[in-house]
């Protein structure tokens, strides 16, 4: 038997040995950034670095980075000496509860996050990635806009940022992640995407700052009075979530992701559900006052209803006569719009119409099914939602339901009057089940307000008006308003127990699991606007 001697590497491994440590080296600078005293400075601020972030939002170790060697090529201003690894945004993919989501994250340390030419062409390929895989894409937006030391081509940069968020819409999950400021023309990518979280007192967004805004009005006003978290989650509508911690605010967007498809062509992700779906609810009766008038708490009868009574409410602190949420039936995602009787009696108004209608579209764009909870009185009256465009803020909830294809379920619980009804999902308007409680009143307006139309005449010329007026509002009531009206011409399927919703609901998801429904051919439509 003959044995090789072990051969001593040559000058060629030796070679290679350098190369190796060399990368090693670099991988290690571009890992490290620019150095702890910019570290220090970032989590002085309340602000978690961008690998830091990272780390909070996928799964430990599975993060795989794209890019981390990119430098810039620019010159002038300073630029050719300070050429840093990544130029100041990581990207690349991970996984969340085991599902692939592309990411990218601004790292303030270098150029305060600022975009140049090879910062863009990085989130352009992770865009295109993301889009190709058919996987979730979340932004962690923490820069300070263009880099003005690279001219037009950092603003070249926002536009392919632009194209791509806009040929992803309705194509994957997009989640927007502010957690420091975005100002300018950086704040549209946000507002193009389906979900924006910020952080309160770090994360801010606007078009233009304080200091334009005090030279142009002369109105003064500090950074997070002009577009802190609070101001966008409240006023503006254009934060979703907000947040006291970047902790928590990721935390939530691994939650939402877990409620998500990857793309449009899958389903939500189902899990094994231990609420039974037989449960009854015998405390709905109860929830629900049979007096129109009273109010209630809606999001009581949602927690009642839905799986473990969990749910994550969208839009949470905006147009709060309307809720948003996603929950699970029996393990299965779906979509709730409700009237909130609690804040304006459960009115649609301008800002209600557009936060459901935004929120209809997207579920119907990741195949969530979408169930409808009305006790709406109407739209809200008034000079100022008229001159504010009620009509046409009205008519985008009307289009996005009568545009949706995914099941489609709603309940009345108590009342549902004139168009409000129309809109919130009826069955004329393509709703595949209507249901409805004992106690519910559909009708044109309210007893009193038709029957001061209708007897008016009859009622001024009573000896006792207000004698005449009460029984005239009996009279209409027990002819056009009675539980099983709408029942009995087919405009609701069945009148329900509120205690049986739950099962019921869960039975006809099931059933509609398959539904398959075609719109007309057309390039696209063309929404109110």
């Amino acid at each position: 038997m003959t044995t090789t001697a072990p051969q001593r590497p040559g000058p060629h491994g030796a070679a290679a040995r350098g190369r190796v440590a060399e990368l090693h080296a670099i991988r290690a600078q571009a890992l490290q950034g620019p150095g702890e005293e910019a570290t220090a400075a970032q989590h002085a601020k309340g602000k978690l670095t961008a690998r830091e972030r990272i780390a909070l939002l996928l799964d430990p170790d599975s993060f795989q980075e794209v890019g981390q060697l990119r430098r810039h090529r620019a010159t002038g201003f300073g630029l050719e000496a300070n050429k840093p690894y990544t130029d100041g945004v990581v990207t690349g993919w991970g996984l969340v509860e085991g599902r692939t989501v592309f990411v990218y994250a601004h790292d303030f340390r270098i150029f305060g996050g600022a975009l140049g030419e090879a910062h863009a062409q990085k989130i352009h390929k992770i865009m295109d990635m993301a889009v190709a895989a058919g996987a979730p894409l979340v932004s962690l937006n923490d820069g300070a806009g263009a880099r003005i030391q690279e001219g037009v081509s950092a603003l070249a940069g926002y536009g392919g940022i632009f194209q791509r968020n806009t040929r992803a819409s309705g194509v994957i999950p997009q989640i927007s992640v502010m957690l420091g400021p975005c100002a300018g023309g950086a704040a549209y990518s946000p507002a193009l995407t389906d979900f924006v979280f910020m952080v309160r007192d770090t994360s801010q967004m606007f078009i233009t700052g304080p200091d334009v805004v005090k030279a142009v009005t002369g109105e003064e006003i500090t950074h997070n009075g002009l577009g802190g978290a609070d101001v966008h989650a409240q006023t503006s509508g254009v934060c979703h979530f907000a947040y006291d911690d970047e902790q928590t605010c990721l935390a939530e967007v691994r939650y939402l992701l877990s409620l998500l498809p990857q793309n449009n062509r899958q389903s939500p992700p189902r899990t094994a559900c231990t609420d039974p779906a037989g449960r009854r609810g015998d405390a709905l009766s109860s929830l629900v006052p049979a007096d129109g008038a009273h109010p209630y708490d809606m999001t009581e009868v949602i927690a009642e209803l839905v799986d473990d009574g969990d749910f994550l409410e969208v839009h949470e602190h905006w147009a709060r006569n309307i809720i948003c949420a996603l929950a699970r039936l029996d393990g299965q995602v779906v979509a709730i719009v409700a009237n909130q009787p609690r804040h304006l009696a459960g009115v649609l108004d301008i800002a209600a119409s557009e936060k459901a209608a935004r929120f209809v579209q997207t579920c119907d764009a990741f195949n969530i099914p979408l169930l409808t909870l009305l006790d709406v009185p109407g739209f809200l009256p008034g000079v100022g939602q008229e001159h504010g465009g009620i009509i046409r803020h009205g008519a985008k909830l009307l289009y996005a339901y009568c545009n949706a294809t995914v099941p489609r379920i709603s309940l009345v619980l108590r009342k549902a009057y004139g168009g409000a009804y129309i809109v919130m999902d009826s069955q004329s308007t393509g709703a595949d089940l209507t249901y409805a409680w004992p106690a519910n009143e559909i009708a044109v307006m309210g007893a009193e307000g038709a029957a001061n139309v209708i007897f008016r005449r009859r009622i001024a010329s009573a000896a006792d008006p207000e004698a005449m007026r009460a029984r005239m509002v009996k009279e209409y009531k027990a002819e056009l308003m009675h539980p099983y009206y709408a029942a009995e011409r087919g405009l609701v399927d069945d009148v329900i127990d509120p205690a049986e919703t739950r099962e019921v609901l869960i039975e006809s998801l099931a059933m509609l699991r398959t539904k398959h429904a075609d719109l007309p051919s057309r390039k696209h439509g063309n929404p109110p606007q």
